[in-house]
């Protein structure tokens, strides 16, 4: 397009162009103009209103475009607030949810246990670089926790034991931990051993029953509970079920592996059990 404006047929029309309004305002003026001239003006000067409809037409465009960017920029304020606000409903609604499912599980769990005094939390942290074998909950010794208190899950299986208490929060030493220790037993046989975490499992959210005989009649699918002995931990608080027996290295004694009924690297609500 902008070589054609350089040719001299377009100059040529321009020159035409201009005479033939000159003409028509001549004529206007004397009052001679005459309807041949004006249609032939018409037929000449059309191509140039075309293009100045178009381009005015464009700008016109443009300036609306430019002037509605403001009202754009309000809404999409508008939306985000709205969306924030939506946002904030839903996180409420999730701990609404959270809170309303704990106080039925405590209601469970009491009338199963009732001589227990239990105190409901929420997992508030874990170590990434730990997260098989501790995590923090939002009861501390302002609370009644106190170091040793047995945690358990909503459904009653054991989850670990508190190991550090501050005044709004509390650490937690799961049963995958190597240094965790609880006296269990094996309910169909009667087979005692320790409870305890294992390095070689713990990435499977496995513990382990040790120090069972090496001629055990334990199997897989056995349910293991706890005994009381020692005075830590509450006698029957479930545990889990033996997935599979190993050998001991000595060969003197038989390892029970057990699934837990509750999977500590996962667990988002806890009770704390502060008396028994």
């Amino acid at each position: 397009m902008k070589d054609f404006f350089d040719t001299w047929k377009f100059k040529i029309l321009v020159g035409i162009a201009v005479f033939l309004v000159g003409i028509m305002a001549y004529a206007g003026a004397n009052g001679r103009l005459t309807a041949a001239p004006q249609e032939l003006l018409s037929v000449a000067v059309a191509p140039f209103q075309k293009v100045a409809a178009v381009v005015s037409g464009g700008v016109a465009s443009l300036w609306e475009k430019y002037t509605s960017i403001d009202d754009v920029m309000a809404e999409n304020e508008t939306l985000k607030a709205e969306n924030a606000e939506l946002r904030q409903q839903m996180v409420d609604y999730d701990r609404v949810k959270a809170e309303n499912q704990a106080y039925k599980a405590l209601e469970s769990i009491q009338s199963q246990r009732p001589e227990m005094s239990y105190l409901s939390s929420f997992v508030i942290g874990r170590d990434p670089l730990d997260s098989f074998y501790g995590f923090t909950l939002d009861r501390g010794t302002l609370d009644g926790v106190a170091v040793n208190d047995a945690v358990v899950s909503d459904q009653g299986y054991l989850l670990g034991m508190v190991v550090e208490a501050e005044p709004t929060s509390c650490k937690v030493m799961t049963i995958l931990h190597p240094n965790f220790n609880a006296a269990g037993v094996v309910s169909r046989t009667r087979d005692n051993g320790i409870v305890t975490g294992s390095s070689e499992y713990a990435a499977d959210g496995l513990c382990v029953l040790t120090n069972l005989a090496r001629n055990t009649l334990t199997e897989k699918s056995d349910q293991v509970v706890t005994t009381g002995l020692g005075g830590v931990f509450p006698a029957d608080l479930l545990v889990g079920v033996v997935q599979e027996l190993v050998p001991e290295v000595s060969g003197k004694s038989t390892i029970a592996v057990i699934k837990p009924g509750t999977d500590p690297r996962t667990v988002r609500h806890a009770f704390i059990i502060t008396s028994f």
